[in-house]
């Protein structure tokens, strides 16, 4: 067996932990080795269910209705998906192998063994949600910078690092600087899948088991296992699937600034009277209005979608449930509807900053979130103008 490979004996069960970096040649024809030889009982995959339908269904964009996904409060989560996708996409290029290939291969070797397989990841949604609901503010704009950077970076890994991706010395060097840089996003990202994943593996049935995993887990599946094997915790995860709500200072935060731009301009109202009020307010509306449609500018968006951003921008803003590119996202979305060939197109053009612009359906996500951004921007540029005004 090669490093990347562990036989593990726990409790009368033989369990064989496979770790790939996803983009691997060499992972790709070793999880088949290791069926075919093991013929175990039955095989994990570090899939969800959601993405394992993806895989077989290549035009399921086809059938995205953009609309939805932004009056559903799912754009910024696509958005992220498509630049994790693309960090995974163009790290595969030079290998010549697609991003979950060895799962996909490992499936299909049990299915030809005639071996029940199962999926022992949480749904990729559900963690993106977790890590964003367990961040701070600060926390969330270095995610969002992070997202950015890996979608449009030009690095791309030989087939040599790829494969040092694999050996616990290089992923424990930037497991630890991702729990310095994001400690909420690695403890979901990374522990919270730990533990999900020793438990789905431990719950399938059989006395020996194959589970192919990415290698940045590998060290932690198996200290779970052994937990489970001892009985020092159970197979129930369903605390893992519960995307917790804000809580009070999280909820009360997001109507802080509101609350604070509304207070500002009725105090000036009393102290200063009506038409310094009425300057105050048009002074915010202005700068409030103008930021987000230079938001939208950014994006090249139609220029009623610009006109839009700045009209709604004001209300938006006032009501942290609802943010600008709402507006401006399902205008634009209206205005220059995506077509299949943007659809079909669009695992290759996420790998641009370029292809981002070009394909109408990451294009209108941008226009929601850099309008969106450029509203939230307003809102505290004119604080101190307002507070000034006020007091």
């Amino acid at each position: 067996m090669s490093d990347t490979v562990k036989a593990l004996e726990l409790s009368g069960r033989r369990i064989v932990l496979v770790g790939t970096a996803h983009v691997s040649r060499e992972s790709v024809d070793e999880v088949v080795a290791v069926i075919e030889s093991e013929k175990p009982d039955g095989l994990c995959v570090e899939l969800d269910e959601g993405r394992w339908k993806s895989m077989n269904a290549p035009d399921q964009w086809e059938k995205t209705d953009i609309i939805k996904v932004i009056r559903e409060g799912r754009a910024f989560l696509l958005l992220a998906n498509l630049a994790l996708s693309s960090f995974q996409r163009r790290m595969g290029v030079d290998s010549g192998v697609k991003p979950g290939e060895e799962m996909v291969a490992a499936i299909r070797a049990a299915e030809a063994a005639g071996i029940p397989f199962g999926f022992c990841d949480r749904d990729v949604q559900t963690t993106l949600r977790r890590a964003w609901g367990r961040s701070n503010l600060w926390n969330k704009s270095k995610l969002v910078a992070q997202l950015i950077s890996a979608a449009f970076s030009s690095e791309k890994p030989d087939a040599a690092e790829i494969e040092r991706l694999k050996v616990r010395s290089e992923l424990d060097e930037m497991m630890g600087e991702l729990a310095e840089y994001l400690p909420s996003v690695k403890e979901v990202l990374i522990d919270e899948r730990d533990r999900y994943i020793a438990s789905k593996i431990w719950a399938m049935p059989g006395d020996s088991i194959v589970a192919v995993i990415g290698a940045g887990h590998a060290s932690g599946v198996e200290m779970w296992l052994g937990r489970l094997a001892s009985g020092g915790s159970t197979t129930d995860v369903s605390d893992l699937d519960v995307v917790p709500p804000p809580g009070i200072i999280a909820r009360s935060a997001g109507w802080l600034v509101p609350a604070l731009i509304v207070g500002f301009i009725t105090i000036g109202f009393f102290t200063s009277g009506a038409e310094a009020s009425l300057q105050m307010l048009l002074r915010w509306v202005v700068l409030n209005g103008t930021l987000a449609a230079v938001g939208s500018v950014l994006c090249l968006a139609h220029p009623l979608t610009v006109l839009v951003s700045f009209a709604a921008a004001p209300i938006a803003t006032l009501n942290p449930l609802v943010a600008v590119g709402l507006f401006s996202g399902v205008v634009e979305a209206w205005l220059r509807k995506p077509q299949v060939s943007d659809f079909q197109t669009l695992a290759t053009d996420v790998s641009s900053f370029r292809g981002f612009y070009r394909n109408k359906v990451t294009h209108i996500l941008l226009v929601f979130f850099l309008s969106s951004l450029g509203g939230a921007l307003g809102n505290f540029i004119a604080l101190p103008f307002l507070a000034g005004g006020a007091l």
